[in-house]
């Protein structure tokens, strides 16, 4: 079988899509514990590495020099957006990034997927985009990358984010999107109506699927996990209360204008339209177009998976702030099976097939 190796995996978001495909993850690793978890609940049998891995001597990785297919991960890239013309390897804030290319380097898979913020390839005219394609080219990859939008891919949400795809000794694109538009009424329909407050981590079904999406993230589920209503304050459910459908915070009188910074702040879903992006704080109105499509409350944690795409057999575990963490800042599992896809048709290829840094 085809393998996987998922560094900064976080819950998993790249690995559920890569194993859907067909591949299998040899290795995962993330340093939050709680995160780990979650992870090692949800993809069973995979070597969780619940570590700090920039710590753990290379000896480490020796048995997986040459047995590696695909290595995939988000590494923090904070320094990318810094103005001038700094090389991005002698930035600190970017040593995580090193690390993912010390491991390609090292393993030498015939190929590599980096998910990252769009600065990344856009920051300082492409400055730090050619950066990257100097470093893995002169060890042997070729290259493609592209911002994609997650909406475009099935996935029930604007969500753009860079990827940068790379084969050894070869070439290799990102897919194309897809036909598929999934609106957010399309993702939640069937889930409970809930007021503030209410709803248990695990729960029964209370309405049938409405939609081909609903009906598919249901797929293998007996009962509904973490649809559980943020208990807001009165203050904040008066507010709610004032906004109709699709609208934000300009339906509310000037007095209960808060201070918030984040565009859509006290927005409700758009029913007819895909999500906006999914943030680690979708519990909160202020923080954004968080609130429901006609309740007076945030979205759950589920409805949030929902959106981004995680199928309702996948269980988020920890505390309320740890499962928004983890859906938030995920890939979501549809996009990266459109992308693993891609990767597995050009591996069973005969002539396209490249073995430990070399042709097969």
């Amino acid at each position: 079988m085809l393998s996987v190796m998922d560094l900064f995996s976080g819950v998993g978001g790249l690995s559920h899509g890569f194993r859907n495909a067909g591949f299998k993850i040899v290795l995962s690793n993330e340093i939050d514990s709680d995160i780990a978890f979650s992870y090692q609940s949800n993809h069973i049998g995979v070597n969780m590495l619940n570590e700090d891995i920039t710590k753990i001597d290379s000896s480490y990785f020796h048995p997986y020099k040459g047995n590696v297919d695909v290595i995939i991960g988000g590494p923090p890239c904070q320094g990318f957006s810094q103005k001038g013309h700094r090389n991005i390897l002698e930035d600190d804030r970017n040593f995580l990034f090193r690390f993912f290319y010390n491991v390609v380097e090292y393993i030498r898979p015939t190929y590599f997927l980096i998910e990252n913020v769009p600065n990344i390839l856009t920051t300082n005219n492409g400055h730090f985009k050619k950066v990257i394609y100097d470093m893995f080219n002169e060890i042997g990859y070729n290259l493609d990358s592209a911002i994609i939008n997650a909406f475009e891919y099935g996935v029930p949400q604007i969500r753009r984010r860079a990827f940068i795809l790379g084969k050894y000794n070869g070439h290799i694109s990102l897919p194309l999107g897809t036909s598929d538009r999934v609106t957010a009424i399309d993702a939640i329909e069937d889930l409970a109506f809930l007021d503030s407050g209410e709803g248990e981590e695990i729960q029964e079904y209370k309405f049938t699927p409405h939609s081909f999406y609903q009906s598919e993230l249901r797929k293998g589920s007996t009962k509904l996990f973490n649809h559980v209503a943020t208990k807001h304050s009165k203050l904040a459910i008066e507010r709610m209360r004032m906004v109709p459908k699709g609208k934000g915070r300009e339906s509310l009188p000037k007095e209960h204008h808060t201070k918030s910074i984040y565009s859509g702040t006290w927005g409700r879903i758009i029913e007819d339209q895909p999500s906006v992006t999914m943030t680690t704080r979708f519990d909160t109105p202020s923080s954004g177009r968080f609130t429901h499509p006609f309740l007076h409350r945030a979205i759950t944690v589920r409805e949030a998976a929902r959106f981004q795409s995680f199928p309702d057999t996948f269980r988020f575990y920890g505390t309320k702030s740890s499962q928004m963490k983890q859906v938030g800042n995920a890939v979501p599992p549809k996009l990266a099976l459109k992308i693993a896809e891609v990767i597995y048709r050009d591996m069973t290829i005969p002539e396209n097939i490249v073995v430990s840094g070399k042709v097969d």
